[in-house]
């Protein structure tokens, strides 16, 4: 049995996420609350609390600042957004501050019921579709403006590196560059060594500082212009 908790100030939505909650985790106590601070005061009294789904549109909280709050006051609960935004910026960022997981509101119901399922398992979800999305194409920033750090990765590193940023999986990145899939663990673990970071998300979010996936393709266009 979890207790979970739905932040949203609009009642149709929590009401729809009670009956989904109801019909697929059979057993579940589901907590509601229409603010940030409603869910604070509930969250403090609640020690059996599993997880918190946070929308970002909060009266009292605007953005991830409610994210910050909570993560802040209650460091010690796991807490998913589950939002219409859907910009690949946002998710990212909400991982990084330590969101186990981000659902869009326009996900179906059997694969928000797994989302669900496999955040309570202690994994973290992102959404596929935004994770595929590539970043808005930009002029490639000079090198000079580009991370120290991606410098010292090799070829095949940025690579691998590139494909994390679309959401591949390491199976799937290992088919496409034609490599073993335990070569694949090998590079990223390099990565997040050379980058000095502790996670793929954070990986990915130096990417797309860096604009890396310009970079590459402007790279290999270079490389058959020549």
């Amino acid at each position: 049995m979890h207790t979970l908790m739905i932040a949203d100030d609009h009642p149709l939505f929590r009401d729809a996420i009670a009956a989904v909650i109801d019909a697929g985790l059979p057993g579940s106590q589901l907590l509601q609350a229409d603010s940030l601070a409603g869910a604070l005061r509930q969250a403090e009294g609640c020690e059996a609390l599993d997880l918190l789904l946070l929308d970002l549109g909060l009266p009292d909280a605007e953005g991830l600042s409610g994210l910050q709050a909570l993560r802040e006051a209650l460091p010690w609960l796991p807490v998913a957004i589950v939002s219409a935004e859907q910009e690949r910026h946002t998710v990212l960022e909400a991982i990084d501050l330590g969101a186990v997981g981000y659902i869009p509101k326009s996900t179906p119901r059997e694969a928000l019921l797994a989302a669900l399922a496999g955040i309570l398992e202690g994994r973290i979800y992102l959404p596929p579709d935004i994770m595929r999305r590539p970043p808005v194409t930009r002029r490639a920033p000079p090198p000079a403006e580009l991370s120290p750090h991606l410098a010292t990765l090799t070829a095949k590193q940025l690579e691998v590196l590139a494909r994390l940023s679309r959401g591949a999986s390491n199976k799937l990145i290992a088919r496409e560059l034609d490599i073993a899939e335990t070569t694949v663990k090998t590079h990223v673990s390099a990565i997040l060594r050379k980058l000095g970071v502790t996670s793929r998300v954070q990986a990915i979010l130096v990417a797309d500082q860096a604009d890396l996936a310009t970079r590459l393709a402007q790279h290999r266009q270079d490389r058959l212009g020549a």
